[in-house]
Order: C-alpha cells, then structure tokens, then sequence
C-alpha cells in the first residue's frame, strides 16, 4: 500500500506531548501498512481484527495497546491509505470519524 502521509504521523508525536507514546506503534502499523496489499474491507480485518470498518472506505485502527486511535480511508483500487487523524481516544472522541 501507499500511504499517505508519515509526516502526519510525526507532526502528532512532535508536536503534542501527549502523542509521544505512539510514536513507536505508529511506526509499526506505518511499516506493516506499507507492505500490506488490503484489496478490501474485508483484507483490512484479516491483517487487524479489532480494526473498525466506517462507511466509505475510513478504517478506525487502534494502536499503542487500544491507547491511541488512527483514522484513514483507503482508496483499495488504487492501493493508497490517507492518514486523516491520529489521536488518544479522548481526542477521537472529540471528532467525527466519518467526516474528518
């Protein structure tokens, strides 16, 4: 898969005190993204089964031991995840998943 972009990844742990403890489990499902080849929703289960399914391609993954939550949506024909949000699950609570 291509990802889209690391750099949102680095901007949560730099900037904000709080992220520092997702760097290393961002990291992690940023390699296994990369080399991942999700076809489907269903594929995307397979690889995380406590990964939540939105409507319209977003994924909700849960990441540094369900402590922070990451937001993408997929594009699966073209093989590319775009990183819409990544934050601890108060965070998350303040957004709409489906929209952001």
């Amino acid at each position: 898969m291509r990802v889209i972009s690391l750099s949102t990844l680095k901007a949560y742990w730099t900037n904000n005190p709080a992220g520092a403890g997702a760097k290393e489990a961002a990291l992690a499902w940023y390699r296994h993204a990369l080399k991942a080849d999700w076809a489907s929703p269903a594929s995307v289960k397979a690889d995380f089964g406590n990964a939540s399914i939105l409507k319209d391609n977003r994924v909700v993954f849960n990441i540094a031991g369900n402590h922070y939550r990451l937001v993408v949506w997929i594009n699966y024909p073209y093989r590319v995840v775009y990183i819409r949000f990544i934050g601890s699950h108060a965070e998350y609570d303040d957004i709409y998943a489906q929209t952001i």
